[in-house]
């Protein structure tokens, strides 16, 4: 058992290479990440979740698969998902003629439900864990690197639809992470390319965009935070902001699940109090302010995956001087997020009553 394994890291291919698997194995590892070029057909996707769980079986096997744009595995038989705001439109119909009124919101949060069984079964299926969705950003119409993937404007609809979607996740067997908290949609800056900053006052985000996460706080089994910066609240981004982690989310909304970092490797990841900082800082930032885990992407094809090398080289001195303790509830959140069983095997999957029905159900 390990302490505390806070490194969410990514692999460079179709399979493991031997440095990657020896950093797989270290302590300070808890998962991995994959991404469209670990794709190339179930087959060899399978296999790499066999090896990676060869190596440790409580690596916790994630993937940002939403649907719409953000689907990293969409031949070999995948389910193209639509986006999350083609089922806000849905929820958003008039009735048709003769029926109820909430006949649209019904149709909406049964094809939600749908939705979430297609993507969490069909990857439970090749051995993934975790996709990091439902976003329950709202879509205030300014930010280009949500739009599509936010199920709509008002926080009542996001709320229910992510709660339908996660009902879906739940009967796959898959768990859940709610992001970016507090909202990312309001800015219109690309925290991948910049350092979004929100204006707005502590209040007005809870009112708004922060509010399906206290709504959701008792079936959200993991938040991911933005990496934006409300300077009203905290001169951090929020997933370096204890005031945001712990304060906010945790002790006023409620939520008792894990939390992850958006990825490391994006421009607003390491910009703290003024200073650009490097992976190792980044990372040793978020766990000192509450987080549980460090997402690193995209480093293993960088110089052989030194930045990760280094990454877990400073986290393990960090424990030997004292600057950082490993945190066993941190472990513990982390656990909880492997599904309790095996995933259905694709062809009996292919077959299945819930499975057929839930595709003839997608918008």
């Amino acid at each position: 058992m390990y302490p505390h394994a806070p490194l969410i890291i990514d692999v460079a291919g179709y399979s493991l290479t031997t440095a990657e698997r020896q950093r797989l194995a270290h302590p300070m590892v808890g998962g991995v990440i994959l991404f469209g070029r670990n794709w190339q057909d179930r087959g060899q996707l399978t296999t790499l979740c066999r090896q990676i769980k060869a190596v440790r079986p409580d690596l916790l096997i994630s993937v940002d698969h939403e649907g719409g744009r953000v689907q990293r595995f969409r031949t070999g038989g995948f389910t193209h998902l639509p986006p999350m705001a083609a089922l806000g439109a849905l929820w958003m119909q008039a009735p048709r003629k003769g029926e109820m009124a909430g006949a649209p919101a019904l149709r909406a949060t049964n094809a939600a439900t749908a939705a979430g069984y297609v993507l969490g079964a069909e990857l439970r299926a090749c051995g993934v864990d975790l996709s990091f969705t439902p976003v329950l950003d709202l879509d205030h119409g300014e930010s280009s690197v949500i739009g599509d993937r936010a199920f709509a404007r008002d926080p009542r609809v996001v709320t229910l639809l992510a709660q339908a979607l996660m009902l879906g996740l739940q009967q796959s067997g898959m768990g859940n992470c709610g992001k970016h908290f507090p909202g990312h949609g309001f800015v219109k800056a690309d925290s991948h390319l910049a350092i979004p900053v929100d204006p707005r006052s502590l209040k007005a985000i809870l009112a708004e965009d922060a509010a399906p996460y206290g709504w959701l706080s008792s079936s959200l089994q993991a938040v991911m935070p933005a990496h934006v910066i409300y300077p009203k609240v905290d001169s951090r981004p929020a997933g370096f902001s204890s005031r945001w982690l712990q304060d906010v989310l945790r002790r006023q909304l409620g939520f008792t699940g894990a939390t992850f970092s958006d990825d490391l490797s994006m421009e607003a990841a390491r910009h703290i109090d003024g200073c650009d900082v490097g992976f190792a800082e980044a990372a040793l930032a978020v766990l000192d302010a509450g987080g549980d885990m460090v997402v690193l992407c995209n480093q293993s094809v960088v110089d052989g995956g030194a930045p990760i090398d280094e990454a877990i080289e400073a986290l393990s001195k960090a424990v030997i001087e004292g600057r950082w303790q490993p945190n066993p509830a941190s472990e513990a959140r982390r656990l909880a997020l492997l599904p309790l069983a095996a995933g259905m095997d694709w062809d009996t999957l292919m077959v299945s009553e819930r499975y057929m029905q839930a595709l003839n159900t997608l918008p």
